[in-house]
């Protein structure tokens, strides 16, 4: 069952009550004048099982220990956002898997020419999917991309990755010509930001669900990033987020302003559809399928990761 996705960017007070979210409106519960049953009648009840991801988006809204307790319990991610409304922290839980001790001890075993080859076929997914996004949204010439991607060696030793980006960054928005891909750089760098946060998210929730540490990457290895796993995984499904966001350009044009529209947008991407192992499935439960095949590469079952296709 796919996970729902709850974003708060009003006021709110967040309570538990019988394994169930409980969503208050503060102005309506402090008023004392108004009676109980036009109270009750404000609250809106979700079942804490089947959120995937939570979005805390505003100052004031208050959430109990037991609300965060549930949520955890039930591997569910929950974001904070900055005064800019940024996504900037991400609670996930300790423990996701029941056999975890003997799971990390797997992951941590890798060894590097395996990690090597993971990291090999994590940038050939990411690469072919990228120009499957050239080619269905711009006039670029692919054909250098497929070429790389068939070319990428064990590691990446010749940095394919950064070439192919280049490339595609300079052409995946026709309707902006001087488009730089750059975090802190003009819009659509926030729209970008924003919806790679979600997916870290995800992809991060999914790295615990399967009893892998998302911090113990298998390329990326920056000491102050808490997430390096997290940022290796989910190389492939970026293209996803691009595609939205070349879809939320189309409809709202290309904002500094993260308006209330275009993070509905956004918060689609736990819902998209993604074709992995030739199945049409939910980008979050493809990115669990994802998570569960590193593991097996870990344990040495299998030797190739499961990654999604962008039809081009």
């Amino acid at each position: 069952m796919i996970k729902k996705t709850l974003y708060f960017g009003n006021p709110a007070y967040l309570s538990l009550r019988n394994a169930q979210l409980i969503i208050k409106v503060p102005e309506v519960e402090s008023n004392g004048s108004l009676p109980e049953d036009f109270k009750k009648s404000f609250e809106v009840t979700k079942p804490v099982e089947d959120i995937g991801v939570v979005v805390l988006d505003n100052k004031r809204i208050t959430i109990t220990t037991g609300v965060l307790e549930a949520l955890l319990e039930n591997n569910c991610a929950v974001i904070t956002c900055d005064s800019k409304s940024m996504p900037t922290g991400l609670m996930l839980p300790l423990c996701g898997n029941t056999i975890q001790n003997e799971r990390f001890r797997e992951q941590l075993d890798a060894s590097l020419p395996l990690k090597k080859q993971l990291w090999q076929q994590t940038v050939q997914a990411k690469i072919g999917n990228q120009a499957a996004i050239l080619k269905k949204y711009s006039t670029a010439d692919v054909r250098c991309m497929k070429v790389w991607s068939g070319e990428v060696r064990s590691g990446d030793p010749d940095n394919l990755e950064a070439r192919a980006a280049a490339y595609y960054w300079k052409s995946v928005f026709p309707a902006i010509p001087k488009f730089v891909r750059d975090r802190e750089g003009e819009a659509p760098n926030n729209l970008l930001n924003y919806g790679y946060a979600i997916l870290r998210a995800v992809v991060a929730r999914g790295l615990v669900a399967s009893g892998l540490m998302p911090t113990l990457g298998i390329h990326h290895h920056n000491r102050y990033n808490a997430y390096c796993l997290a940022d290796d995984i989910m190389e492939p499904y970026r293209p996803y987020v691009d595609e939205l966001v070349i879809k939320t350009i189309a409809k709202y044009g290309a904002r500094e302003d993260l308006t209330k529209e275009v993070k509905a947008e956004m918060l689609q991407i736990p819902t998209l559809d993604v074709i992995i192992s030739g199945r049409r499935s939910p980008l979050m439960i493809g990115v669990g399928q994802t998570t569960a095949s590193l593991y097996k590469c870990f344990s040495g079952e299998i030797r190739k990761l499961v990654y999604p296709e962008i039809d081009g």
